[in-house]
Order: structure tokens, then sequence, then C-alpha cells
């Protein structure tokens, strides 16, 4: 029987905002210092959008780029999905507002919210909507803004995070025959206790207090479960589709801390040379991470034709999930 064509990824982009903020500036702001957050998080910079840059400005630049990479006209797209925690505004969709920007007039566009396993959920739903053949051609993004909702007053949260979009176009298999695209995809979700990595503003629920704007996280608890999570998810994807980290060429994990990168590419026996981070130059940059991963890996020859890939990613909700994808 015939398999399903898959679907594959055929253009990558990233936008960046121009201003860096330093382990260096931050300890002028908060206690803390640049040896402390380097050996706990493996972050020496964070990218902040300036004034005039939005959610909405970063996922434009990052689509006109993933957009040219694959040599494909934005009305050619049917299907823009936009994954975002830090979204334009309240309503319409982030999604839309971009549809319009770019002249994607024949798209369908939507956001949702999964946190950082954002591209990752997203992949998946693109993934189910080219083979069962309803669409042909999407644009997958996730931008976020975080450094809007971060309380620079909190050493904790405010030296992880910075912002950054990154944007994939993914399409039909040029043929049945190839084994490029995306293989397999897996997502969970916790919601038990939501209060672990939480924002309580931005909804129905009446705000108390000023830091209930702010990002809220309980560090020691998010880490021991991404750790366990993201390990998981990897393991899983690679078992169900009789791989091993023999058959592994890259790995390409959230980039919430190094030391739960290290932790998930030991899981699944994969030397770090075989992983791909960048969490030194932008940090934690949420539902952007793997895209923009994406992204420069391609640019830098990391990321070449015929690798087997594995990304995985853990985030607020609680939310995880890997995918395994043939470039």
């Amino acid at each position: 029987m015939q398999r399903p064509e898959r679907a594959l990824i055929v253009g990558y982009g990233s936008a960046i905002p121009r201003k860096v903020l330093t382990n260096a500036d931050l300890e002028k702001l908060v206690d803390t210092s640049d040896e402390w957050i380097r050996t706990r998080t493996g972050i020496e910079r964070r990218h902040i959008a300036e004034d005039g840059t939005t959610t909405l400005t970063l996922a434009i630049e990052a689509a006109r780029n993933a957009l040219n990479d694959a040599g494909m006209t934005p009305e050619e797209l049917d299907m823009i999905i936009l994954g975002t925690l830090t979204p334009e505004i309240g309503f319409p969709s982030t999604a839309c507002l971009l549809q319009d920007a770019i002249g994607a007039k024949n798209a369908a566009s939507f956001d949702f919210n999964a946190a950082c396993s954002g591209f990752i959920y997203g992949l998946q739903l693109a993934d189910a909507l080219i083979k069962n053949g309803t669409h042909r051609n999407i644009l997958l993004i996730g931008a976020e803004t975080l450094s809007r909702i971060v309380n620079w007053k909190d050493r904790n949260t405010c030296v992880l995070f910075g912002d950054a979009a990154g944007a994939a176009v993914l399409s039909r298999n040029p043929g049945p025959d190839s084994d490029r695209g995306i293989i397999d995809t897996f997502t969970r979700s916790d919601g038990y206790q939501p209060e672990v990595l939480c924002r309580i503003a931005g909804g129905t629920r009446l705000v108390a207090s000023p830091e209930e704007n702010y990002i809220q996280m309980a560090g020691r608890g998010v880490f021991k479960r991404a750790v366990t999570a993201m390990g998981d998810a990897a393991e899983l994807i690679l078992e169900r589709q009789g791989y091993t980290s023999d058959d592994v060429d890259l790995l390409i994990p959230h980039q919430a801390n190094v030391r739960i990168i290290e932790a998930t590419a030991k899981r699944i026996g994969l030397p770090m040379e075989k992983v791909y981070v960048n969490i030194q130059e932008y940090g934690n940059t949420s539902s952007a991470t793997i895209p923009v991963c994406l992204a420069e890996a391609k640019r830098d020859g990391s990321l070449k034709p015929g690798q087997l890939v594995v990304m995985v990613a853990f985030g607020a909700g609680m939310t995880w999930g890997s995918a395994l994808m043939r470039v």
C-alpha cells in the first residue's frame, strides 16, 4: 500500500531583534552575575525587542524570510499557524494580522498557545493537514516578545528570556517514494500544576497584583519535569519508528537551559557534537526556539539534506512533545 505523502519543510526563516542584553547588563539590574547565569543556564546574552518591534513585526520578517527560502509567494499559502504566548493584541489573532501584512490572501489563519512546545504542536497539526490532502502549503511560525511580560526585578526569571521569531514553510513531499519530510510527531500535556510556570494576567480572571502581569516560575520544579519529559519524548519517538541514537544526525531541543539539553542528549545516548545549541546567544524564546535553530542550522551548514533530525520541547501547561524528520 502506498504511504501518504509526507509534509516537508521547504523553507526556513527567522527574525532576531538587534538590541542585545548581556549578562553583564543584567548585573546592573538585579543581584546576579555572569558566572551564575552561564553556569546554571548556559545563557550569555539575549536579544530584546526595541520600541516599535512586536510579536507581529518579528513574525512578518521571519515569514518573509521563510517564503523567500522556499521560493514561494504568499498567495501560494493556504494556511498560517502561529504559536505564541505573547500575541500582538487580545484579538483578532496575530496570524490574521500577519496574513494581511504579507498578502497571503488565500490562507486561513489562527493562533494557538502551547508555550515553549508551540512549534512541535504546530508541526503535528501542519503535518496532519498536509497528509490528509486538505492543504498543500502551510506557514508555521513561533513568535515571542517575552521581554514585555518579564519582571526585570525578578532575578530568577529575567535572566532567562529573549525575543525572536522563527518560521517554516511546509509543503507536500515532491514524491511518495521519497523518504524526506516529517516522519512522526508526539505531543502530550499535563495541566495539574499550572502555577509552576504561568502568567496570571491576560485572560478573564481579575488581576490582583502587578506581579501577576509577569511570568512566574518555580525554577526547580520546571527543571525536574522538563528533564524527564523531554528525555521521554525524544526516546519514545525514536523507539516507535525503529531508530536508535546511532541513526540520529542532529538533535534540535528547546533552548531553555543547557543542563536540560545535556540531560536530554544523554538520555538518548547522543554526543553533544550532534546537538544544536544556540541558547548562549538568544536565551529562551519559547515557541521561537526550535524554528530559529532550524533556520540558523540551515544557514551555517549544520542542517543538510538526508539527515535524520529529532526535535523536542517542553513548556508551560505543562506541554511537551517531539518530532522526527528526514531533511
